[in-house]
């Protein structure tokens, strides 16, 4: 038997989430893991919150990332994405069990703890830097913008960002955090309500890239905004999936929009992802972004994280 927080859904449709001690052989096949901490994150919180149809399978344990050690081998993993949590038995829980493939092993360098810390937000957000360059996005060309930054995918990137050498421009709903994101390595903060309205064909150009977990007015209003032949990574949708944009950012300053979706991420692309946020990503700066939790205290958290009040990372150890 092991302790997990359990996701269930009775025949009138009613959900429920609660901790319980499950047996192993609910495990799927699969490498098992001894789950050493997991997080929550925004998707988390929805199918915790039951406020989105996040879970395709029942009963779910949640949790979308884990970290911990391989049983066979005694390897450190880290595992993101791959459905774990929505259609997979997820890292909420003490044990796990995943196909091989899904698997990362942790750099050296750094923790079962750590890596929970950097979790799928963090990960996420070094895919996101990694486009940027890809699109030729240099420090030298003019800073850079992070929107929703005193999330989860938000403080990571800032810290990353700031960093590698970049100018950070760091955009919040929540001016008292302020302080907090120039710790992380912003120089500018950009409040949100100025980039929450609709947007024009082409405003001034502000940045020369930009990484954007908002989605809907906010990244229609940053491309409008983004430099000449700049690039902007699109990775949520906290303010909604749509995109009231116009293609005059495309065809007038060769803008180029680069989705970034963390779930199905090859995995020689993971291993190089977590390869550079072992050397990119600030010890210290991503200490000051977690905080860690008991399994217990996750079903609390769920409504906090929909609503935007989770600052930078929750770290849940699992055996607390």
């Amino acid at each position: 038997m092991f302790r997990a927080l359990l996701l269930q859904k009775d025949d009138a449709g009613s959900v429920t989430a609660a901790l319980a001690d499950v047996n192993e052989s609910m495990l799927p096949e699969g490498v098992v893991v001894d789950v050493e901490y997991s997080t929550i994150n925004y998707k988390d919180g929805l199918a915790i919150a039951n406020a989105s149809p996040i879970v395709r399978s029942w009963p779910m344990i949640p949790g979308i990332d884990f970290a911990g050690l391989r049983t066979d081998t005694g390897g450190r993993v880290v595992l993101n994405g791959w459905g774990v949590g929505e259609s997979h038995l997820g890292g909420l829980a003490q044990k796990a069990a995943v196909p091989e493939g899904w698997l990362v092993e942790l750099p050296a360098s750094l923790s079962t703890l750590q890596a929970a810390a950097i979790g799928t937000a963090g990960y996420t957000s070094m895919l996101c830097v990694l486009a940027l360059e890809a699109h030729g996005v240099t420090p030298d060309l003019g800073p850079v913008l992070v929107t929703g930054a005193a999330g989860g995918v938000g403080s990571v990137a800032v810290a990353i960002l700031a960093q590698l050498g970049y100018e950070v421009h760091a955009s919040t709903g929540r001016p008292e955090e302020a302080d907090y994101l120039h710790l992380l390595g912003a120089t500018a903060i950009v409040r949100r309500d100025e980039l929450a309205g609709p947007a024009r064909a082409l405003g001034k150009m502000r940045w020369a890239g930009a990484i954007d977990a908002v989605g809907s007015h906010t990244l229609a209003n940053v491309l409008s905004m983004t430099h000449e032949n700049g690039c902007v990574a699109a990775c949520g949708l906290a303010q909604g999936m749509d995109l009231p944009s116009s293609v005059a950012p495309f065809i007038l300053r060769g803008v180029t929009l680069a989705g970034v979706n963390s779930v199905n991420v090859v995995h020689a692309k993971r291993v190089e992802a977590w390869r550079r946020l072992a050397s990119d990503l600030p010890v210290e700066k991503l200490d000051a972004m977690t905080t860690v939790v008991p399994l217990d205290a996750v079903i609390g958290l769920a409504d906090d994280i929909l609503a935007g009040k989770v600052r930078g990372r929750i770290v849940v150890d699992v055996n607390a």
